[in-house]
């Protein structure tokens, strides 16, 4: 016995993932159905094995179904979550609507799963920023041992996070420096992503910081502490997928980087690959279809007196996304609800 399980915006980057991971991971599926707009009406996906062909998300009744996995934006999420949570059928949902909503728990479920309980109160669990989600499976082993007082993290994240679009605006323009006249302006960034970066992610703020350098400070307080402060500085880079994060770590007692290797080679979630040696460090190119998180460069920071640096790289459309989807829906499916 398994469950219903319905994947909404199942023709997008995340959504495809979603699906694929699901199949991956053997997830107890009794049935599925892949939700899109109406233009995808009939596009088909693959699960496994099978293939499936996208229905009509504004027609859908999700009354009987468990559980709904949401890879679509804010404003089409304000629509439909609340009327599949209504239905009875849990919303887990990728998108920023949700996240900082007292009442709905963002989860990360090596770092707070106990946490999921709540989502009785409204039917829906957020699932955490890209750039937010591996850097706190990172934090949170050396949080419990000599608990962090600040962190200094600077990202630099793929295209894919931006969306397909992004993605073919990366490809042509890096084919546009090559052939004379075929060269590509801008129109997804407000800058050539191309052989180049931009230190801009989603709008500005009055404070300076932009959206996604506060969404990291906030998830990461909701999530791990409120008491750790956060200041974050996020930069999109020429890479198709895999977001890597400088952080530097201030904690309240010294931890010696040795200890700190071996927390983190011993945390769920969590593989380290540190050398100390040219390529003894993992790149954004080789996490690409891994579910782990992959430590490197862990050092102690001689300018503070309990500092650590460490080098966190992960798949953004996996672990930042639809990976840590399907682990809440794991859970939930092993704590909270019944099969069949």
């Amino acid at each position: 016995m398994g469950y219903k399980v319905v994947v909404v915006g199942a023709t997008g980057n995340v959504g495809r993932e979603m699906l694929n991971i699901l199949a991956e991971r053997e997830f107890p599926v009794d049935e599925i159905a892949a939700l899109a707009s109406r233009r995808s009406l009939g596009t088909e996906c693959s699960f496994g094995d099978k293939t499936l062909k996208c229905q009509d998300l504004d027609t859908f009744d999700f009354k009987g179904w468990d559980i709904a996995l949401f890879a679509i934006g804010s404003d089409a999420t304000k629509t439909y979550a609340p009327k599949a949570a209504a239905a009875g059928c849990v919303v887990i949902d990728n998108s920023s609507l949700y996240r900082y909503d007292p009442d709905v728990p963002l989860i990360v479920p090596e770092v707070n799963a106990d946490a999921i309980t709540g989502y009785s109160k409204k039917n829906i669990i957020a699932n955490p920023n890209c750039s937010t989600a591996q850097m706190v499976v990172a934090l949170k082993p050396l949080h419990d041992r000599a608990r962090i007082k600040r962190v200094v993290v600077s990202t630099y994240q793929s295209v894919s996070g931006t969306g397909k679009e992004a993605m073919d605006e990366l490809w042509n323009q890096t084919k546009g420096v090559f052939v004379p006249g075929q060269e590509v302006a801008p129109s997804v960034y407000p800058k050539q992503i191309a052989f180049n970066v931009i230190p801009h992610i989603d709008v500005f703020l009055d404070s300076g910081d932009t959206k996604e350098e506060w969404k990291m400070v906030t998830e990461t307080k909701k999530i791990l502490d409120p008491k750790i402060k956060v200041t974050a500085t996020c930069v999109r880079v020429p890479v198709f997928v895999g977001h890597s994060e400088s952080i530097n770590i201030e904690t309240e007692d010294f931890l010696d980087w040795e200890e700190a290797t071996e927390i983190l080679r011993e945390a769920p979630g969590i593989l380290v690959v540190d050398k100390r040696e040219p390529g003894g460090y993992i790149t954004p190119i080789e996490c690409v279809g891994e579910y782990a998180t992959y430590i490197s460069r862990i050092r102690q920071d001689s300018t503070i007196d309990n500092g650590l640096n460490l080098w966190c790289v992960s798949d953004n459309l996996r672990k930042g996304a639809a990976l840590n989807a399907v682990q809440i829906a794991e859970v939930l499916g092993q704590r909270c609800l019944k099969k069949g």
